[in-house]
């Protein structure tokens, strides 16, 4: 079975990942990663604050899977087509 590339990965600058993919803040912030607004965010990436915030291997692999997966689902809804709405008036 062939493995998709993920977009967002472990050693990304927390605030690339954000600019890039603003709905993933929401994951971080669930998985108590707070350094979304945070200064250092520019030059940390997710993996160092991870560490920072205690967690584990297993957390990151989550919370990295679960970004990846609101992206994908995020840019399969901009792909669909909107619906009409025909009114007359």
């Amino acid at each position: 079975m062939a493995e998709t590339k993920q977009k967002i990965t472990k050693d990304m600058t927390i605030a690339d990942v954000v600019q890039k993919y603003p709905q993933t803040a929401e994951v971080m912030l669930s998985y108590g990663l707070h350094c979304v607004g945070c200064h250092v965010a520019s030059f940390e990436t997710i993996e160092q604050g991870a560490r920072a915030h205690g967690m584990t291997d297993k957390q990151l692999v989550s919370m990295i899977d679960e970004m990846n997966k609101k992206i994908k689902k995020f840019q399969k809804n901009q792909l669909k087509p909107k619906k009409s709405k025909n009114k007359k008036t």
